[in-house]
This record gives structure tokens, sequence and C-alpha cells, in this order.
């Protein structure tokens, strides 16, 4: 019997728009790959993009920002998930939409800082008093419930942790307890208790537990070296934003008002600037100590041409802080009004701030491009299709739109099923097609039967 590999379903996904993208596709030189990480042609837009990810590494891309520009469906949110995907998860990456600023509870000034501060990552190292190694024994000690009646609780929880020097068996209170329920830690797991907060953290799975063909999508780890009392170089990566929420939340206290505001839902507030500007002055603190190190993300603003003269003008002032991520905007306006204003401006984006950007201009896809395109959706969305009905469909997305091309591959399958195929083929996709319209043919017979309608 042959046992080649089993694909895990443990962390299986939903499919969401891009799924799949995986990076920008370009070889080691910075030139790009024709099909590869998920994305096909947009060669020039995706070089570009490199370039951007090269400069936010060697941190020579701070108080810059990057404009995407170009038609609908052209990939300008693929590209900025693909730079996300090169700077890898270390690096804060915070998207948002341009008409998020505007709430009823909120300045929009603050929503945007919010989210300011939200790329702004900060990895700050500690040497801490930890207990660490495999957890060999997770036993839990009840007692007798102090409120009466028939229920017990727990009052310890005796555990022992193994490492390459020994083992040793240690009694912790019942709150350690909840936070090892918490991280899921099991006898066999890699954990480290920090002696000083009781904060348990789980590193992965001992690697004696690994087998050659295991089902298990679990990270593997080696038994920790050393004795299991030990000082540990610990590092931390946290946002700007984590610190301002954790400052500005009331810790409470036993008084009436105090349970009542924990009780009842909290509502969205403001962060004062003080709030801010004191953890500006504690982080530039540890910064200087180098306990902890700055690192820019990337916030990505879609839709920037929602943005009011407002946005526009504390954006100005924003780029120009010491502590600013690098800011890439997309919009698929060509020359058109800032919003709020009679005033027109490429991009609906005021000329002062226009300046500012670096402009990464995306292209309309090819038929070929649009087939290959379709065929990695297909690939994704784990969907068979055969040749002649992907390039039929390539032809339905020039003749529409890619994304309308894209929404038809599910609804297709479906229609494939119930007529006892596995396999889309044309016929399913005319019947789709005559089901669902398109914006350009809705658009037509809203015009064609203008007087049945009420305008």
């Amino acid at each position: 019997m042959n046992i080649e590999e089993v694909q895990s379903t443990a962390k299986k996904q939903r499919i969401a728009t891009h799924t799949h993208i995986r990076g920008l596709g370009l070889e080691p030189s910075g030139r790009a790959i024709d099909m590869a990480a998920g994305f096909v042609g947009q060669k020039e837009a995706r070089e570009a993009a490199g370039l951007v990810v090269d400069m936010i590494k060697q941190k020579k891309m701070a108080g810059r920002a990057l404009l995407l520009a170009g038609p609908p469906g052209t990939g300008k949110t693929a590209l900025a998930l693909g730079v996300s995907q090169e700077l890898g998860t270390k690096v804060p990456f915070c998207p948002m939409v341009g008409s998020e600023v505007y709430s009823s509870e909120v300045k929009k000034t603050e929503v945007l800082m919010e989210n300011f501060r939200r790329a702004i990552g900060l990895r700050i190292k500690e040497n801490k008093e930890v207990y660490e190694g495999e957890v060999t024994e997770l036993s839990p000690e009840e007692t007798e419930s102090l409120t009466g009646g028939y229920g017990k609780s727990i009052g310890s929880v005796i555990i022992g942790l193994k490492t390459i020097k020994g083992t040793k068996q240690l009694r912790l209170e019942a709150s350690i307890y909840d936070a090892l329920i918490k991280e899921k830690v099991a006898v066999g797991d890699v954990i480290y208790i920090e002696a000083n907060s009781g904060a348990v953290k789980r590193v992965g799975r001992s690697d004696a537990f690994a087998t050659e063909f295991d089902l298990e999508a679990e990270e593997y780890v080696p038994l920790p070296k050393g004795e299991v009392s030990k000082k540990k170089e610990i590092v931390q990566d946290v946002t700007l934003h984590d610190l301002d929420a954790a400052n500005a939340r009331p810790q409470g206290g036993q008084d009436i008002l105090s349970l009542m505001g924990q009780m009842m839902k909290p509502r969205k507030t403001e962060i004062t600037d003080k709030l801010r500007q004191e953890i500006n002055k504690v982080v530039n603190g540890f910064i200087d100590k180098g306990t902890a190190e700055l690192v820019p993300g990337v916030l990505f603003i879609d839709e920037v041409h929602m943005l009011d003269m407002e946005c526009f003008s504390y954006l100005n002032r924003a780029l120009e802080s010491s502590l600013s991520p690098i800011v890439i905007f997309a919009t698929n306006r060509g020359i058109c009004n800032v919003r709020g204003t009679d005033m027109n401006s490429p991009h609906g984006i005021p000329v002062d701030l226009l300046d500012r950007l670096v402009i990464i201009r995306t292209q309309t896809y090819g038929p070929a491009e649009m087939i290959q395109i379709l065929a990695i959706r297909a690939q994704v969305e784990e969907l068979h299709i055969d040749e002649e009905s992907l390039a039929d469909l390539g032809e339905i997305g020039q003749r529409t739109s890619l994304r309308h091309a894209v929404q038809l591959l599910s609804p297709a399958s479906i229609v494939a099923k119930l007529n006892g195929r596995e396999e889309i083929c044309k016929a399913d996709l005319d019947e789709v097609c005559a089901l669902y319209l398109d914006a350009k043919s809705s658009a037509k017979l809203l015009q064609d039967q203008q007087e049945k309608y009420i305008s």
C-alpha cells in the first residue's frame, strides 16, 4: 500500500475574492514572472510594487505614499494584498475603505488616526523569568466550593514540565489553569509560563509526537534545552493602537458605577490626543533604551476618492509625522470632483496630496490573461471546467467584466451537478448567462424600458 501525502482540512478557510494571491510573483532579480503566486499579467505594476516592498524592508519608505490607479477589476486590491504577503506576518497590514471614516459616533480624523496606529508595530524584547518545557502532566485539584452547594471549584493545578536537562513538577493557582485552558494546552505541548505575571504561551507540539504521515496541522518544536526555570528573551509584537486601547479602557473598580460600566455594552469612544502623546513618550523611551523596535507597517485605503477635504488635509499632516506607516491608496476614478467640493482633480484627490504620491497604473486584462485568471479561480474553488467552456467564459469576461465572469463559475458548477455532471460545459454557462444579467446588459435594459420604471 503506497501512502504519499494527505492534505489536512483542519485549517481550511473560506474562499474569498483574493484567496489565490500568495505574493507578487517576482524573480530574485525583481523581474515579474508571467504567471506566479496567483498573479497573471500586470508585469510593470508588480515590478513597481516589488521595489516598494524592498524600500519598506530597508525602512526607506516612511512618510511616503503609493497610489494604485486603474479601471475596475484590474487587480489593485490584489496588488496591495500581494505587497502584504511579501512583507510577511510580522509587518502590520491594516486594510480599510474610504467610506469607513463616516461614522455617527467618532470623528473622521479619529477613524484615520486609529487605522494609522493599527499599521505601526512595536517589537518589544524583554528578559523574563519563565518555566519552560514539554507538558508531561496536567492535573487540576478540586476543592469544595466556597459558595456552598454541591459544586466543586478548581483550587490549584499540578503541571509537570520536561526539558533535555530534567523534569519539574509545579503547583500553580487556579487562574493559571484558566489560562492553560484558553491556550488549549494538552500533555505533549511545549509551553512557557511567565513567573511574575503567570501568562501562559503555547509554543507548539513536541516533535517527539511527530510522525512521518501526520494528519494534524500542527507546528512541531524541539524539546527545550537547559533547566525548566530560566531567564528567556521574549519578543512580543503589538501595534500602537493596541497600546492606546489597553490604556484607554478603565480597569474597573468595585463601586457600583464601575460594575455597571463593565456590564453594559461598551460604546466606541475616542482616544484622546493627550493619551497618545503619553504612549508615544513611553514608546520612544523603550526605543532609546534598545528594548523595543518600531516596525512601520502598511495602511491600505481602498476607494480613496470617498474621502473629503478634511481627511485629505489630515493625511497631508499625518504623512509627515515621525510615527507614520507606509500608506497605499487605491482608486478607479478618473478626473472627478473632490468629495464635498466643486473642485475637479485627477482620481478625486487634491493636487497637493497627489504631489506626495508615487503612482502605479494597472492595465486592463487581455483575453488570454482573463482565461488564465479564470482557470486559477476554478482551481482555487475546486471546480472542474473544460477548455472550450473556459474560452467561452473568457469571451463573456471581455464582453462584460472579469468580475462578472468569475461570479458565474460557482452557479455554473451547481447547474452542472444538477444535470449529473462534475465538469462545467458550455450548456451550463449558457443557462447561467440567461439567468443573471451583467451591469452593461442591465443598464441597456433600463434604457430600453425606461417608461416602465419610476425615475
